[in-house]
């Protein structure tokens, strides 16, 4: 594992070329994953435009929690808000980490198209205390928002990122001195946060013209003894054992759930895929993203809230599933409603 300063030495052309995932002028997973083929794709695509499931977005607004700055300022420490779909703020030794910010309408390259937001953020971008770092999983618009980055850029002190996604940031005007990038396996430590670039197993591009053009990375952060693992997208794959066996246990595991379907497994998991990573992360609590805010698949919305809930409770595994907004004492005994059903009733992720 090599461990990075201040930021990625060489041109970008020579560390892509050191990487072991890059080759061709493109980022690869070391197997291939099952997604999409071109046959299939034309179906998909009626699928998704006239064969929608009825409940692929909420009939009724979410019970989204409104918070302040005050309140975020006041939180105590190891504790954490979801903001929306992988958009998590956390706060860690006094400070404030951000994973893959969208607050836009739309994740999409244009805001008259494209899927919209269920919900409206939490807390406005302005109204945000000083962030100390951003960490971003990939390119991907619901991950990847130009205009949230852009908005942040003086607000943040940080941003990490995997190989290309930090050339991107430059590129739309991001201080380059601000910005740290890591191939897989890499780590940074930034105001006594250590992050560490794990592997994913997914793909990137933010047009239809490059394939691969960037890396795509899960994240492990620590905070002392304190460490959390945050997934990014990705099927499931052996990656998360040997993630488990070199960085477990994790206090908190952020994983995705949601946007799945078996057309395209090898690069979103299934619930029980999710369930299944969390254990081979060896992780103390599971808060399931990637869920919540934007409809991008074929499933009901509320879909992969009942299935994880049920699993994880059929495996005694603690379940966080917080409403959007909703602070979380992460050193506490955490209670969360099953929100997103009829007939809210407790669970106890302790």
């Amino acid at each position: 594992m090599t461990t990075l300063g201040l930021s990625a030495c060489g041109s970008t052309a020579d560390r892509h070329a050191d990487s072991p995932q890059f080759r061709d002028g493109a980022f690869h997973n070391p197997v291939p994953p099952k997604t999409v083929g071109w046959r299939e794709a034309p179906r998909l695509i009626w699928r998704f435009l006239f064969d929608k499931p009825a409940e692929a977005a909420p009939a009724t607004p979410l019970p989204v929690a409104q918070i302040s700055r005050e309140q975020l300022l006041a939180a105590p420490d190891r504790s954490l808000v979801r903001l929306g779909h992988s958009t998590v703020l956390l706060k860690l030794d006094g400070a404030f980490w951000l994973t893959d910010p969208v607050f836009s309408e739309r994740a999409s390259p244009v805001q008259w198209a494209g899927p919209k937001r269920f919900h409206a953020p939490p807390i406005a971008i302005e109204d945000l205390p000083p962030i100390q770092g951003v960490v971003l999983s990939h390119d991907h618009y619901d991950h990847l928002d130009k205009a949230a980055i852009l908005q942040l850029a003086d607000k943040v002190r940080w941003f990490v990122a995997p190989l290309g996604v930090g050339d991107l940031l430059v590129e739309w005007g991001v201080d380059p001195a601000k910005v740290r990038q890591l191939d897989w396996w890499q780590s940074t430590t930034v105001e006594g946060i250590r992050l560490v670039a794990t592997p994913a197993q997914h793909f990137s591009g933010r047009s239809l013209l490059r394939s691969n053009p960037t890396l795509w990375a899960s994240w492990v952060i620590g905070a002392g003894d304190f460490r959390v693992f945050f997934s990014g997208d990705t099927g499931y794959f052996d990656g998360f054992k040997a993630i488990g066996e070199k960085y477990g246990p994790f206090d908190v595991t952020m994983i995705e759930c949601g946007a799945y379907d078996r057309q395209w497994s090898g690069v979103h998991m299934q619930p029980e895929e999710t369930l299944q990573a969390h254990l081979d992360l060896r992780g103390r609590r599971l808060m399931p993203v990637h869920n919540g805010t934007f409809d991008l698949a074929l499933h009901d919305w509320h879909d992969p809230f009942t299935r994880i809930a049920a699993l994880a409770s059929a495996r005694e595994v603690a379940l966080l599933t917080p409403r959007i907004g909703e602070p979380l004492d992460l050193q506490a005994t955490t209670a969360t409603a099953a929100w997103w059903a009829p007939a809210p009733a407790l669970t106890q992720a302790d």
